[in-house]
């Protein structure tokens, strides 16, 4: 009862708060004769609705066209919760964007002649404020450049800081500014009762699923990592157990006492996991001379896997007519099963039939002219023909094999880069499609065709909005950017718009996908060998915005950065001798990039009704053949350069590769 007594008035002043809020007139003035009559305290209401905001959104505007930044800055957190600046995130980039008019503001008013001692302090406070609570946003491709300005000497004239001082954008900032105080000032004046309500009704909720969930996983975790822990302890007593014997027995093959096979075997046996200590005892012959190391080697060697089986043979002549003339969704299952057979089959002998059938057989018509072709697929009215076609024209791609078999169409190329450009940006065919042309870029002559097609144009202009794009799509179109720059064709292409691609490059080295770092590194190295790239670079301040990077990187971005640096910094002329290697258009030896990703069978969208049949049962139900595997020995693959890791890439790869071999 005392508790209540003590937070009474608060409690009733809540109510009449809400009460007013709602403009339930009547009900508040039988309140507060109720209160009256039983003498409870009725607190001077607050009178949230009629407060009025506009005085104080007049103030900050006044602030922000005066370039007051001390009183603009003041009333901003007085007026504006913490809660709002601190977690929601257009408060907090209107906020970064409000530093910039304020650190810039000078420069404007007096084009270009500010008084030195006030500027410095401006752009000081701007400093002050990208090491605190400004260093939240340093990992966003939006502000990254900025982090720059407090170095260039004259931004004004800087091609990445120019837009600041046109009133076009002092004039949005301030439509921005305003919108957003109405709003918040506004949201300021609902009743605390509501408030509470809502922050701790859902907000405990909420919270309360959330831990619960990481009580669930915690202890998921401790119960695997107990069994971890026992088992290293008792591998760990058996090893010291072991190691002490063996002492013992060296100290008696020095005395002169022999040392059985059937010791050695026992001790074997124990030293080894229990699935291995069959086959380690029966497998070496502790009988024949031999060194321990011999035994031991022998004792890790793996266990030979059992001969993986060859899946049935297909009746491909059946299967192509089904896919031309059959209803979509049978051509849609069997695009999803023939691809499924390529994945989910054993990487060697199995896996490499599979694709020697397919092209043996010349599964997706790259060899036909005919009008009517299993490629044409990738053109098909259905959508989900034609993202299934697009999966299995990528799972091909994703083998060095498959690559040469696709290349053989001359019409192929064209179709993908025509279908990349008409398909949306978010859909799994346009992904499918870029992933299929990246893993193509391979080739040279694909390479070369790439070039000529503008491909490097369309590239930068998607990469200029990357919000759009999933991590596949960002991670694969930055990965055949690089592939294509490293040709001097490519290089000269960049050179060409030079502004635009370096302005695309160096907003991505801050991208928050670090997985693109390596190839962003291999494309600006690549095209900075071009002395008038150099040249831009230098006038937009690169080195200043590489050297952000160096100081938030790790060891191995940085060392890469210092490769880029080096080769900004260099006089070298174009050596109009590496031209020629556009000119060899005989096809180089192939890396072996045989990585097949597990995006290939991500998210799909096709799932057989109850007595559909789907995948390798649909193969083997009514596609059945005789003997169409055709064994071929497998072309030798150059095994590739692998260079070292603080070095940019300069050589074509893929990010599936790139990810297993680095």
């Amino acid at each position: 009862m005392g508790d209540i007594l003590a937070y009474e008035a608060e409690l009733l002043g809540l109510v009449r708060e809400y009460l007013d809020f709602a403009e339930f007139e009547e009900t508040v003035k039988v309140f507060k004769k109720e209160c009256k009559i039983k003498g409870k305290p009725l607190p001077k209401p607050a009178d949230v609705s009629s407060k009025d905001p506009l005085p104080v959104q007049e103030d900050l505007l006044a602030a922000f066209e005066n370039g007051e930044q001390k009183v603009f800055f003041q009333l901003w957190e007085e007026h504006v919760s913490s809660s709002v600046r601190d977690n929601d995130p257009v408060a907090q980039k209107l906020e970064f964007y409000l530093h910039i008019h304020f650190a810039t503001f000078l420069l404007k008013q007096t084009m270009g002649k500010p008084d030195k001692a006030k500027l410095e302090e401006r752009i000081s406070h701007f400093k002050a404020y990208l090491e605190t609570k400004g260093a939240a946003l340093s990992q966003t491709t939006e502000f990254l450049p900025f982090y720059a300005l407090p170095f260039v000497p004259n931004p004004m004239v800087h091609p990445s800081f120019k837009e600041l001082f046109q009133d076009s954008w002092t004039l949005d900032l301030r439509t921005r500014l305003e919108k957003f105080l109405s709003l918040t000032l506004k949201a300021r004046q609902t009743p605390r009762l509501l408030t509470l309500f809502k922050e701790n009704g859902q907000c405990n909720k909420e919270m309360l699923q959330h831990l619960h969930q990481q009580l669930v996983e915690s202890e998921h975790r401790t119960m695997t990592y107990l069994k971890r822990f026992n088992k290293m302890q008792a591998d760990y007593h058996n090893l010291i157990g072991v190691t002490a014997e063996l002492v013992d027995s060296l100290e008696a093959t020095v005395n002169g006492k022999m040392i059985t096979p059937e010791y050695l075997q026992s001790v074997c046996v124990r030293l080894f996991s229990n699935q291995m200590r069959q086959s380690v005892a029966h497998s070496i012959d502790f009988t024949r001379p031999g060194t321990a190391s011999t035994m031991l080697r022998a004792s890790l060697a793996p266990v030979k896997m059992q001969d993986v089986p060859l899946l049935p043979s297909l009746d491909y002549e059946k299967l192509k007519k089904d896919l031309i003339t059959g209803n979509d969704r049978l051509k849609a299952f069997l695009l999803q099963a023939l691809r499924w057979r390529l994945t989910t089959s054993y990487p060697g002998e199995q896996r490499d039939t599979v694709l020697q059938a397919y092209i043996s057989n010349d599964l997706l018509d790259c060899h036909s002219n005919c009008q009517r072709s299993v490629l044409k697929l990738l053109n098909s009215k259905s959508e989900v023909v034609r993202q299934y076609m697009a999966r299995l024209i990528n799972a091909f791609a994703s083998l060095a094999e498959g690559r040469v078999y696709l290349s053989q169409n001359p019409t192929l190329l064209r179709m993908l880069e025509e279908r990349l450009k008409a398909e949306d940006k978010d859909s799994l065919t346009w992904e499918n499609v870029l992933g299929a042309l990246q893993k193509l870029s391979l080739r040279r002559a694909l390479q070369s065709a790439m070039i000529k097609d503008g491909l490097i144009f369309w590239l930068v202009d998607v990469l200029t909005d990357t919000d759009c794009l999933s991590d596949y799509t960002l991670e694969y179109s930055v990965a055949l950017l690089m592939n294509l720059c490293l040709r001097s064709a490519g290089k000269k292409m960049c050179a060409r718009i030079a502004n635009h691609v370096l302005k695309v490059l160096s907003d991505l080295l801050g991208h928050e996908n670090h997985e693109i770092q390596p190839y962003v590194n291999g494309a600006l190295y690549s095209i900075l060998a071009i002395p008038s790239v150099r040249e831009e670079a230098r006038a937009m301040g690169m080195e200043e915005i590489l050297r952000c990077f160096i100081k938030e990187g790790n060891a191995e971005m940085i060392r890469q950065i210092e490769f880029i640096i080096k080769q900004l910094n260099s006089e070298e002329p174009l050596n109009d001798g590496i031209v020629s290697d556009d000119e060899e258009e005989e096809e180089d030896e192939e890396e072996d990039h045989d990585i097949l990703e597990a995006d290939l069978d991500k998210d799909e969208v096709l799932q057989p009704l109850l007595g559909e049949l789907a995948g390798e049962k649909l193969l083997t139900t009514e596609y059945l053949g005789i003997m169409t595997h055709t064994p071929k020995t497998k072309k030798k693959l150059f095994s590739g350069v692998h260079q070292s890791i603080d070095e940019p890439l300069q050589r074509p790869v893929t990010p599936g590769y790139h990810r297993t071999a680095y």
